[in-house]
């Protein structure tokens, strides 16, 4: 135990978190050069082209010091975005230490303080590392005074790197060594693991990745799950070397994975704690929680042969994301489909572009919506997240929406900005804070369904990318909901329903016409574009007809004679409309949901 090492690299994006962690990789020796190749721990197509992780990863890295030991370095990778907080959380309660790497030429941003803070919350040893030295705009001093002003953090500690020409790294697994404190636990006490991760193998099942607090595990043992008290038998332990290197058994303070024969991810949680049938450990980790999607949205084939794919593609994602949940669903316009839960905005784009890319599926999204509870007269609660299910108006007595506390640590130039930016999406400004002479923390209480579109992107542009944005689910609020239909000659398309705030919902609906307008193509007779609550209209577009110019054979004659020849063209437009269908193309779906104009 004395030689083991468990540690994080966090950092704002684009600081050169993966680059590091390729460098350290290579000098370590754990691949060889022929099948090396950069981000080699992101393993999707998506974390390589944003340049964001996703899925977290371990690696277990041998590396022999000056003091001429032998030491096991545990690297556990964290994905970066505010969806997959809770699980940055678990991998940051593995490690006893963390690199916090800033740019050289950057200087300290908003997520390298959001990511302190959070290390800083589980009790980890920081070292700060600056990054990119070999850039012509790095400024060192800058940065170091950066970190002591900002960050609180020793800056002549620092260590100074370029993960890309591979200086410094040696140094880096140097301190890993000298001053990050070994793991504490006892290997004679019961067996005790927290799970941070899992994945699913198509011939072995479940790899459950584990931190091991206390006692030891080997194959053969019989691990119980203490959230669901599932019980299997241990087939196979190990560590991650990139590959599946198996070991006689696994003890405290190792990082490492087990194979027990587990069917699906949905029966391994992240968080939950492992132990032995037959020797339990007292009590479960602190900080458990089940995974709760909080953003819905319905999920089409775009041909209706297409329904049997996506079923069998929506099985095979959720055996490697157990976050995901779907029930089939059904839609006037669609067809058959599925309507499915997400952590957030971002967990959603990743599943539909895994569902494009790896299954190969024309896919139609609806509006992203949230969970909502609407009292009804009779007395009952119900809680909706889809606007099919949206009750009679009149048996309503009340509805709630789920309210967030959300926390953004900007520069104090963009105060303003921000502040404008919440209040037009219904926020309440609770405090804020100066967190050191030119930095604050704003606290806003925002309705959820408010952020789910597009504010973390436009917090992003109003504060030139410095924003850096958290919350936490708080409770439900009473709200003026109604549910906005849109019609298309007089015909309501479902697929295109939201349930929105009562004076958000004349801006939402011409925002939905005009991108409908533009999108819908042209026939031989009027389109009436309509957005409605109820039986009322609230506003309205028109896709003019073509029009063949009937009159341009008449030249002279009486005035009446160019009357009737239109007349005639009129009353043939009228019975066309009554026959026509109107074709909805794939991209006017898509349209809605966009809300920039």
């Amino acid at each position: 135990m004395l030689n083991i090492r468990n540690f994080s690299i966090i950092a704002h994006i684009d600081h050169g978190k993966s680059t590091l962690s390729d460098r350290l990789i290579q000098h370590t020796n754990i691949v060889s050069e022929r099948d090396f190749k950069d981000q080699i721990l992101d393993s999707m197509d998506i974390e390589r082209e944003r340049g964001i992780t996703i899925k977290s990863q371990s690696v277990c890295l041998p590396y022999k010091a000056r003091d001429g030991k032998l030491y096991s370095l545990n690297l556990i990778d964290t994905p970066g975005h505010v969806d997959f907080t809770y699980e940055v959380s678990r991998a940051l309660a593995s490690c006893e230490g963390a690199f916090l790497l800033v740019d050289a030429s950057q200087g300290v941003e908003a997520q390298t303080l959001a990511n302190l803070y959070l290390a800083l919350e589980h009790d980890l040893e920081i070292i700060p590392v600056i990054n990119k030295i070999d850039l012509p705009s790095a400024d060192i001093e800058w940065v170091k005074s950066q970190i002591e002003k900002d960050l609180g953090l020793d800056p002549e500690s620092a260590i100074l790197t370029s993960a890309k020409e591979g200086k410094g790294i040696e140094d880096v697994l140097e301190r890993a060594v000298t001053l990050l404190p070994p793991p504490e636990g006892d290997p004679e006490a019961p067996f005790k693991a927290l799970i941070f991760d899992s994945h699913y193998d198509a011939y072995r099942g479940t790899v459950v990745h584990v931190r091991v607090f206390d006692g030891r595990i080997k194959a053969g043992d019989t691990i119980l799950f203490m959230s669901n008290n599932a019980a299997y038998k241990v087939e196979e332990v190990g560590v991650f070397q990139i590959i599946r290197e198996p070991r006689k058994n696994l003890s405290a303070g190792e990082v490492g994975y087990i194979i027990a024969g587990i069917k699906t991810v949905s029966d391994t949680s992240c968080g939950d704690t492992v132990t032995l049938k037959q020797n339990p450990c007292e009590k479960p980790m602190a900080g458990f929680k089940e995974a709760k999607p909080v953003v819905f949205s319905s999920i089409y084939p775009v041909a209706s042969d297409g329904y049997p794919e996506l079923t069998l593609a929506l099985e095979k994602l959720k055996l490697n994301d157990a976050s995901l949940i779907y029930e089939k669903d059904s839609s006037v316009a669609l067809g058959f489909g599925f309507r499915c839960g997400f952590l957030g905005l971002l967990h959603l784009e990743v599943v539909q572009e895994r569902l494009e890319r790896e299954y190969d599926l024309s896919l139609i999204i609806t509006a992203p919506s949230v969970q909502y509870e609407i009292g009804l007269s009779d007395g009952n609660v119900i809680m909706i997240d889809n606007p099919a299910m949206y009750p009679d108006p009149a048996g309503i007595e009340f509805t709630r929406e789920p309210f967030i506390r959300a926390s953004i640590i900007v520069p104090d130039r963009y105060m303003g900005t921000v502040m404008t930016l919440c209040m037009d999406r219904r926020g309440l400004n609770k405090t804020y804070q100066y967190l050191t002479n030119n930095r604050l923390e704003m606290i806003f209480e925002l309705p959820l369904a408010e952020i789910v579109y597009d504010f973390y992107d436009k917090l992003k542009s109003v504060t030139q990318g410095y924003g850096s944005f958290d919350y936490d689910l708080l409770d439900h609020r009473e709200t003026d909901l109604v549910k906005l239909d849109i019609l298309i000659n007089g015909d309501r398309v479902d697929a295109l329903s939201q349930l929105v705030h009562k004076d958000r919902a004349v801006e939402r609906a011409r925002l939905a016409c005009d991108r409908l307008r533009d999108e819908i193509p042209r026939q031989m007779f009027k389109i009436a574009i309509q957005g409605a609550i109820g039986s009322k209209i609230i506003s309205r577009k028109t896709i003019s007809a073509y029009r063949k110019d009937v009159t341009a054979k008449c030249y002279g004659g009486d005035i009446s004679r160019k009357r009737k020849l239109l007349e005639k063209q009129k009353k043939g437009k009228k019975r066309m409309k009554m026959v026509g269908q109107v074709m909805i193309p794939q991209s006017a779906f898509l349209s809605v949901l966009k809300t920039d104009d």
